[in-house]
C-alpha cells in the first residue's frame, strides 16, 4: 500500500529544514494553531501527572460528562455515554472507519488524512466536489448520483463526511445546504462523519451554524478536539459523538486495539477546558477574532492581485486559485512558490484536487509571531495587523504575490497580465 507521509507533516518538516539551513520562508503550509497553551491548562495538566494508570477505552468519566455538556450548549443534547474519546480527532476518525465498514463519501477538495485514512482502512474513498463557495461537503446535487452509480457496480458506500468550517478552503457551507445532505443520508441510509474541529473558529460568532446532527441526529457522529481552538494539537486529545450504542461498542473494540486509552493526564485537563470556564472562553474569543484578522487580510492581498479564493468564515485557511501562471501542475507551482519565494504552501492536489489545478491551500496561523511573546501580543492586540512582524509577513506576501503576477504577464509575451483564476493562460 502507497501511502505516504502526510503532505502537512512532509511540507512543515521540509520548511524547518529550510530554516536550520538558513533560509527564509514564510511557512503559509501547516495548519498549527500558532497561539500558547493557556496557563490554566498547564497547571491542570501538571496537577495530574501523577496519574499514570491505563483508564477506561471510552475516556474518564470527568471528559465524557464535560464533552457532553459541551455539546449540549450547543443545542445537542448528549449523555455522557454516547461520548468516546481519543488520542486526538485524528485518531477517532480513523477508528471510525472500521467501526462504520464500507466505503465512504468525500468531499472534494478534503482534508489531507481522509482518503489516506480510508485506503489505511481498506475503505474506498468515494470523491465528489463541493458546490462553489461551501467547502467541506459534497455537493448536494451530486450526492445522490455518485452513491447510487458506485453501488450499480457493487460498491458498498455506508457513510459520507463533512468537515464544518472547512479545511482547506476556510468556508463554511450553509444551513440550507447541510440541511438537504442531510436529508440524502437519511434517503441513501448513509452515516454522517460531521468534523466540527473548526467549530468555535467560526470568524463570526453571528455566523447560523447548523450540524448534521440538528437534523440527523440518528446518523451522525461529530468529531471534535482542542487542537484548534485552545491551540492543544501536541497533547493529541479528542471526543466524538456516537448516535448509537451499537456503533459505540464497535469503535471502543477498534480503540482497544489501536491506543487502549488516551493520556490520562491529558484527560483530565481537557475535561477543565470542556466546562467552558470564563477564562478559557475568553482565550477561544480572542483566538477566533485574530484568526479571521489575519485570514482576512491575506484573502484581501489575494483578491488585490487577482487571485480567486472563497471568503474565509472559520479557522485560519484560504484555497486561491492560481489559473493562469505557466506551470503544470499544483505541486510545481508549490514547489517554485517554496523555492524561488520561500513561501511554503500545500498543492491541492495532496487534497483530492485535479492536479492540472493550479489551487493551493495557505494557512495563515503562523505569521502571529516566532516567540510565544509575540503570540500573545497577537492575541491581545486591537488590530494585529498593526503588529510589525504580522504586517511585515503580509508586506512580503504581497511583493510575492506581485511578482508573481509581473512573471504571468512575462509569460503571456508581455500582454497585460490576466487574472489568476482565468483558465488557458
Amino acid at each position: 500500500m502507497g501511502i505516504a507521509l502526510s503532505a502537512t507533516l512532509a511540507a512543515n518538516e521540509e520548511i524547518e529544514r529550510r530554516r536550520l539551513a538558513g533560509e527564509r520562508v514564510l511557512n503559509l503550509a501547516f495548519g498549527e494553531a500558532g497561539l500558547p497553551v493557556h496557563p490554566v491548562l498547564r497547571e491542570r495538566l501538571a496537577d495530574a501527572a501523577g496519574h499514570n494508570g491505563y483508564g477506561p477505552v471510552a475516556g474518564i468519566p470527568e471528559l465524557r460528562e464535560a464533552a457532553a455538556g459541551y455539546w449540549s450548549r450547543r443545542g445537542l443534547p448528549t449523555d455522557p455515554d454516547s461520548v468516546v474519546c481519543g488520542p486526538g480527532s485524528k485518531a477517532l476518525l480513523y477508528g471510525l472507519l472500521p467501526a462504520i465498514g464500507g466505503d465512504i463519501v468525500l468531499p472534494v477538495p478534503s482534508w489531507v488524512s481522509y482518503a489516506a485514512q480510508a485506503e489505511l482502512a481498506g475503505a474506498r474513498p468515494l470523491p465528489v466536489p463541493s458546490p462553489p463557495g461551501e467547502g467541506g461537503v459534497p455537493d448536494p446535487d451530486l450526492l445522490a448520483g455518485a452513491v447510487l452509480d458506485a453501488r450499480s457496480r457493487g460498491r458498498r458506500v455506508s457513510a459520507l463526511l463533512v468537515t464544518l468550517p472547512d479545511n482547506p478552503t476556510g468556508t463554511l457551507a450553509g444551513a440550507a445546504t447541510v440541511r438537504r445532505i442531510a436529508e440524502l443520508a437519511r434517503e441513501l441510509d448513509l452515516l454522517i462523519v460531521s468534523d466540527e474541529i473548526y467549530r468555535d473558529l467560526v470568524h463570526d460568532p453571528a455566523t447560523e451554524f447548523l450540524s448534521p446532527a440538528d437534523v440527523a441526529p440518528e446518523r451522525t457522529i461529530v468529531t471534535s478536539g482542542l487542537s484548534k481552538s485552545l491551540a492543544l494539537g501536541g497533547w493529541r486529545i479528542g471526543v466524538a459523538r456516537l448516535p448509537s450504542g451499537e456503533l459505540r461498542d464497535r469503535l471502543l473494540a477498534v480503540a482497544s486495539e489501536i491506543w487502549s486509552s488516551p493520556a490520562a493526564p491529558v484527560q483530565r485537563a481537557a475535561a477543565h477546558a470542556y466546562t467552558e470556564p470564563p477564562e478559557l472562553t475568553e482565550r477561544i474569543e480572542r483566538s477566533r477574532r485574530l484568526h479571521g484578522a489575519v485570514a482576512r487580510a491575506v484573502h484581501g492581498l489575494l483578491a488585490g492581485a487577482g487571485v480567486p479564493a472563497g471568503a474565509p468564515r472559520g479557522g485560519f485557511y484560504l484555497y486561491p486559485d492560481f489559473s493562469g501562471l505557466p506551470f503544470g501542475d499544483s505541486a510545481e507551482l508549490a514547489a517554485h512558490l517554496l523555492g524561488a519565494h520561500g513561501v511554503g504552501v500545500l498543492p491541492g492536489h495532496a487534497f483530492g484536487d485535479d492536479p492540472r489545478a493550479l489551487r493551493v491551500r495557505m494557512a495563515t496561523s503562523l505569521l502571529y509571531g516566532g516567540t510565544a511573546e509575540r503570540r500573545l501580543a497577537a492575541l491581545a492586540a486591537p488590530d494585529p495587523l498593526e503588529l510589525p512582524w504580522i504586517a511585515a509577513s503580509l508586506d512580503r506576501l504581497s511583493e510575492v504575490l506581485g511578482r508573481l503576477r509581473a512573471g504571468a504577464g512575462t509569460a503571456a509575451g508581455r500582454r497585460p497580465p490576466r487574472a489568476f483564476g482565468d483558465a488557458g493562460a
